[in-house]
């Protein structure tokens, strides 16, 4: 690998900030007392916690007591959804998407094989963009079920789905709405104040805070059923003694996200777009997945025909630049992405598909150095490919 690093992989983990890094350190250091103790020396823990918990509901647009931290986005994905089937237990029916990250898909498909198929389970289409059929989901909407589970944003497309109206329309029909908001959380506003969202799932590490901790909002008089039974952390809704300094450090990374939603949606999208047209100016046969307006103002997926993904990522890390083929937690597959299967992306091309997921951090001469250095990349793997022919 050469000696520099141009790190455009930021939907599948993000550097920690320095003012995290700062804010936690104290908590692992001198403030190492139990906050659920009773002494004065526990209580700044426990002040501390009350912080970020009010940090992170500001940026969320919620309130602190709506707030429970986790170890994961997985976590508390499988917390929300399991919450509502324990809940419901008469209720058969879970409504998911086609796109989902493992976390949820995973889950839902399991739910059903595990119970015999007692549970049914709707899979909502996307078109060739990427986008869902809302005309499918209120009809998939029933007396029978239990939750409906729709991801705010692609982690693989970056593609955003219509959250505030679906979520609308399944409280009119008195069913439970989960968003997976890993990706979106930090990227765009969201206000839950205004919406009819009953748990939202965010991860610290998406968005400059440490792995291994993250956040599940659960709005007020919303029923629920905890999925880590024990002290009386988190008000009941979570046993187990607090991952402390990562609390603290995602609270801190709360509070920068906040500040720098407008950079996200301005210099970010300007790098994103300046990288994308550039490939897609510079290279044959390149092609962009999902839809090109209604997207994450960090992510841009092109699919390259005719090569493999996994041999375009391995001589760009030669150049020192990190991509993914996916998600993090589906890259290790040969597979093609579940994802770009679902959109229709034909198979010469899915198997050649890179995201690129740029952050705040990321500057010109980056985007700039890995527009001279991919191009030459995927004309020599081209030359090596049995399908490929100058002009197809």
């Amino acid at each position: 690998m050469s000696g520099r690093l141009v790190y455009l992989d930021n939907n599948a983990t993000t550097p920690i900030a320095p003012e995290v890094r700062e804010a936690m350190m104290p908590y692992l250091t001198n403030l190492y007392g139990n906050p659920s103790s009773m002494y004065s020396f526990a209580g700044e823990v426990a002040d501390g916690l009350k912080k970020a918990q009010a940090s992170v509901a500001a940026l969320l647009g919620a309130t602190p007591e709506e707030i429970t931290f986790t170890s994961c986005g997985t976590e508390s994905d499988s917390t929300a959804i399991l919450s509502a089937v324990r809940t419901f237990p008469e209720k058969r029916h879970i409504i998911t998407t086609r796109v989902e990250h493992p976390a949820v898909k995973n889950l839902c498909e399991n739910i059903s094989l595990f119970t015999g198929h007692k549970y049914r389970l709707t899979q909502l289409k996307v078109d060739e963009k990427g986008m869902l059929d809302l005309a499918e989901y209120e009809a998939a909407l029933s007396d029978d079920t239990a939750i409906a589970s729709i991801m705010w944003a692609n982690n693989e497309t970056g593609v955003i789905f219509p959250i505030a109206e679906m979520a609308k329309m399944a409280k009119k029909r008195g069913i439970l709405f989960h968003t997976d908001a890993v990706q979106a959380v930090g990227k765009i506003p969201i206000d839950l104040a205004s919406l009819d969202i009953d748990f939202l799932s965010s991860s610290g590490h998406k968005l400059h805070a440490p792995k291994g901790v993250g956040v599940l909002y659960v709005k007020k008089r919303t029923p629920f059923t905890p999925f880590l039974i024990g002290g009386h952390q988190e008000r009941g809704r979570r046993g187990g003694t607090e991952n402390v300094a990562s609390i603290i450090a995602l609270g801190k990374a709360s509070e920068l996200a906040a500040t720098h939603i407008g950079q996200e949606n301005s210099h970010v999208r300007a790098l994103r777009d300046r990288l994308e047209q550039g490939l897609l100016a510079r290279i044959p046969k390149a092609i962009l997945n999902g839809d090109k307006d209604n997207r994450l103002p960090n992510t841009s997926n092109i699919s390259f025909e005719y090569v493999e993904g996994e041999s375009i990522l391995l001589h760009m890390n030669r150049q020192g630049i990190c991509a993914s083929s996916g998600s993090a937690c589906t890259s290790g597959s040969l597979e093609p992405s579940h994802v770009l299967r679902a959109m229709g992306v034909p198979f010469t091309a899915a198997h050649g598909s890179i995201r690129f997921s740029l952050s705040v951090y990321n500057t010109q001469e980056e985007i700039d150095f890995v527009l001279e250095a991919l191009p030459p990349i995927i004309a020599s793997l081209r030359k090596l490919s049995p399908f490929w022919k100058e002009g197809l």
